[in-house]
């Protein structure tokens, strides 16, 4: 198993959202989360005052895959959060080492 995290635009989910319902994804958890990278923040105005925003809305999506399906999803997410601009975001993957359903004490693969 293994848990992808991704960390779009929030603009971005629904389509992201769309895309891996498509393919058959059964639940995933997303975050409002804020953060920079290349992208460093913008100035915007306010009331005839200038100001730095430094970090910048994001989504942080997690979800916990089988290996075999880890390839589908990564397409999934890179062909539905792309736009070709900086800021398009990052994706993680990680091991997971073990997964239990709390309702039903399912674990690994059954748990998901």
């Amino acid at each position: 198993m293994k848990k992808i995290e991704a960390i779009i635009k929030p603009f971005r989910l629904d389509d992201v959202r769309t895309a891996l319902m498509e393919i058959g994804l059964n639940g995933m958890t997303a975050t409002e989360v804020k953060g920079f990278g290349r992208q460093k923040g913008h100035t915007e105005l306010y009331r005839g005052a200038e100001y730095v925003v430094d970090f910048l809305p994001k989504i942080k999506l997690e979800i916990v895959v089988p290996d075999e399906k880890v390839d589908a999803v990564l397409d999934a997410i890179i062909k539905s959060a792309h736009s070709g601009k900086i800021g398009d975001g990052k994706i993680f993957i990680l091991p997971v080492e073990r997964a239990v359903r709390i309702r039903t004490g399912e674990e690994n693969d059954d748990a998901l």
